[in-house]
Formats: C-alpha cells, sequence, structure tokens
C-alpha cells in the first residue's frame, strides 16, 4: 500500500494534529491539492485546445505557401520557356542578317 494522503485524509489529519508545525504542513499540502485541482480543471486542456488549434492554423498556412510556391514555379517555367523561344528567335534573325551583304561604311574615295 503506497504512504499518500488524499485531499481528505489531510483535512482529517489536521484536525488531529495540533503542534504548529504540523498544521504548516498541512495548509501546504491542501493549498497543493488545490493548485492540483485547478491546474486538472482548466489549464491543460485549454492549452491542449489552443495548442491544436495553433497546429491547425499553422499546418492550414504551409499548405498555402506550398501551394503559392507551386504556382510560382509553374508561372517561372512558362516565362523561361517563353525566354528560350524569343532566344531562339533572335537567334535565327541574327543567322539571316549575317548571309545578307552589308554595305561600306564610311567615307567614298574618288580618285579621279
Amino acid at each position: 500500500m503506497p504512504f499518500a494522503f488524499t485531499e481528505l485524509g489531510v483535512a482529517m489529519l489536521s484536525s488531529v494534529l495540533n503542534s504548529k508545525t504540523a498544521i504548516e504542513i498541512n495548509r501546504g499540502i491542501m493549498r497543493a491539492f488545490v493548485a492540483i485541482r485547478q491546474l486538472l480543471i482548466t489549464s491543460p486542456v485549454s492549452e491542449n485546445i489552443q495548442l491544436r488549434q495553433e497546429m491547425k492554423e499553422l499546418k492550414e498556412y504551409m499548405e498555402e505557401v506550398f501551394t503559392d510556391q507551386n504556382d510560382i514555379n509553374e508561372d517561372t517555367r512558362i516565362q523561361i520557356e517563353l525566354i528560350n523561344q524569343t532566344l531562339a528567335e533572335l537567334q535565327i534573325q541574327n543567322k539571316e542578317r549575317e548571309k545578307k551583304p552589308h554595305p561600306r561604311i564610311g567615307f567614298i574615295r574618288y580618285d579621279e
């Protein structure tokens, strides 16, 4: 059998013992029982609910961020394809220009 008092047992013990030390210790034990009761009734449940809510909000936020990231990646991919296509067209135009003879630039010199 464990050597532990319940809250009711501590209250009964404090009515039997009359020394100042025993009374102070019993008051401390009673305060501990009250604190534990309040802790069990309010704090962990509300903290647990709050943590669950925060986790849910973080999960939704991360899903939105990943969705936005995927959209950005798709847009970026399309833009890169358009840039590559434009560069290919410019290279073709540049090759066509190189084939044409260019007029000479500068002064015309007449030796006569």
